[in-house]
């Protein structure tokens, strides 16, 4: 089972999805359910990091380098994203340990 969704927590993309650039945008096909999602070009980036696992915290600090945006907002708007991602089955959450 996910393990509680936190910035320490590790997330990666699940292995049961693919996904492709459509300019600055990205479209996922979840296997398990053949449902397509799309990505603006910040979820895009979101998602590029995520092909490797990493911390909820380095996602954000990825992201506060990037992007001309407060971190109190930054960090809310990601674990929203992420928590959708997870429900979809998109990702995989792992605890601060499991790395």
């Amino acid at each position: 089972m996910d393990a509680d969704l936190s910035v320490r927590s590790i997330v990666i993309a699940a292995p049961e999805q693919v996904s492709c650039p459509l300019g600055e945008e990205s479209a996922i096909l979840n296997l398990k359910n053949t449902v397509y999602y799309g990505l603006n070009p910040v979820g895009t980036r979101v998602w590029s990091l995520l092909q490797q696992a990493r911390s909820v915290g380095e996602l954000r600090d990825a992201l506060l380098d990037e992007y001309d945006v407060e971190a109190e907002r930054c960090e809310s708007d990601l674990l929203g994203l992420l928590e959708k991602m997870r429900s979809e089955g998109l990702i995989q959450v792992r605890s601060a340990a499991a790395r």
